[in-house]
């Protein structure tokens, strides 16, 4: 084996040893120098001048270890022919490796989920823990936890989804709580005969339907999920124009809302869910305020036969105090057919105050579930009876009629 100086020789040749020098690859680097890295070359390095100058000088050759050069374990590497570029020239750079304990790369999501929890950690354990302590009251740190948890979960999309885009973490956590100072502070909505709703198990819940606006059907999903021992959700049978209006359609999808049809309502009844239904419809909510209480007619019996089905009790609800929130005492007819609407209705605010007279009048609430009547005791075919339907329906009814002359006469006064 020649020694890396005549190999220099060879190469460099009448040219001169410095001309030689220049052309050595430095050993034992692993990477070669950087102006090979970047494919110019091996000159222009200090390192790599240095090591040349080592490899040149036959003290240091002569101190080498037998078989290796300069003490080295591996062989010699080639010098590159004249008018060649070293090894590894022209490459390209090699991979650098991250650092022994570098943290892992975090998804773009749980990044910004940790930070946004992080600031709002380290804002709450400052001087705004001792005032959000003297506003919020005690246990606003665990309430702080809960929030910035789901947080967490909203922005990495850790939460699930029903078949019909329901979402009960949302409903519960935000649309819920919401609407309940609505139900407690404005309306002071009492509840009556919830022990009358199941604990467990599908259940069909039909009541009355008023107010211009659907807001008694909010009041029913905030009572129903309040007033039972585990807090269930209400599974709400809504219209067509609901699922057509942009945003309102998924925001209903999200708080348990679904098309009001028998397949729907069947599946969710079956599925163990109580389900809410207002068989009045339009006619119900639209009605003019002269007719507060009337019970418009209740469809063909649809809902019915959805509990027959499914085998579950209908439970009668009456809600008094939803008439009033907006006196109906005219409809722009012409109006809400341009407007693909059912009704526009004329209040004594709205039109004529603008936005304000969207607001409901702060009406005194009140709900009253009355007790179950059971289906489980017909057979499956008496789903497709047109006569059972139709008695089963007029039952309904009039239970809910009823129960609404009985609250009006117990009521001292629309808003106390």
């Amino acid at each position: 084996m020649s020694s890396a100086r005549e190999q220099a020789g060879t190469a460099g040749g009448p040219a001169g040893d410095g001309e030689a020098r220049a052309k050595v690859i430095p050993i034992g680097t692993g990477r070669g120098s950087r102006a090979g890295r970047d494919g110019r070359g091996a000159r222009g390095g200090r390192a790599a001048q240095r090591r040349t100058e080592e490899l040149a000088d036959p003290t240091v050759l002569a101190g080498a270890e037998p078989g290796t050069e300069s003490g080295l374990e591996s062989g010699p590497e080639p010098v590159p022919a004249p008018g060649t570029e070293p090894a590894g020239a022209g490459t390209g750079p090699e991979p650098v490796s991250e650092p022994a304990g570098a943290p892992p790369e975090r998804a773009p999501g749980r990044g910004v989920a940790d930070s946004v929890a992080d600031a709002v950690g380290h804002a709450l354990a400052g001087p705004l823990g001792g005032l959000a302590g003297r506003l919020l009251g005690r246990g606003w740190e665990e309430r702080a936890a809960g929030g910035l948890g789901f947080l967490r979960r909203r922005l990495t999309g850790e939460y699930e989804v029903d078949e019909f885009g329901f979402d009960p973490e949302l409903t519960e956590k935000v649309l819920l709580s919401a609407v309940r100072p609505l139900a407690e502070k404005y309306f002071r909505l009492e509840v009556r005969g919830a022990e009358n709703l199941p604990e467990k198990g599908g259940a069909l819940v039909v009541a009355n339907h008023s107010g211009v606006l659907p807001l008694d059907a909010l009041m029913t999903q905030v009572a129903i999920h309040d007033h039972t021992p585990t807090h269930r959700h209400l599974r709400m049978l809504a219209a067509d124009l609901v699922f057509v209006l942009p945003g309102v359609n998924e925001l209903a999808r999200k708080a348990g809302h679904t098309l009001a049809c028998n397949e729907d309502a069947q599946r969710l009844l079956e599925l163990g869910e109580i389900v809410g239904v207002w068989p009045e419809g339009f006619k119900g909510i639209g009605k003019p305020f002269a007719d507060r209480y009337k019970l418009q007619r209740f469809g063909r019996g649809g809902f019915v036969s959805s509990a027959l089905r499914a085998g579950v009790p209908i439970v009668p609800c009456s809600i008094v105090g939803a008439e009033e929130i907006y006196p109906m005492i005219g409809n722009a007819r012409t109006l809400a057919r341009l407007l693909g609407l059912p009704y526009v209705p004329i209040t004594p605010t709205f039109p004529w105050l603008g936005p304000l007279g969207a607001v409901p009048l702060p009406t005194k609430w009140t709900i009253q579930f009355g007790e179950p009547i059971p289906t489980d005791s017909y057979p499956p075919e008496a789903a497709d009876d047109p006569m059972l339907l139709f008695n089963l329906t007029d039952e309904v009814r009039e239970t809910v009629q009823h129960t609404l002359y009985k609250l009006l006469v117990q009521r001292r006064s629309v808003f106390f």
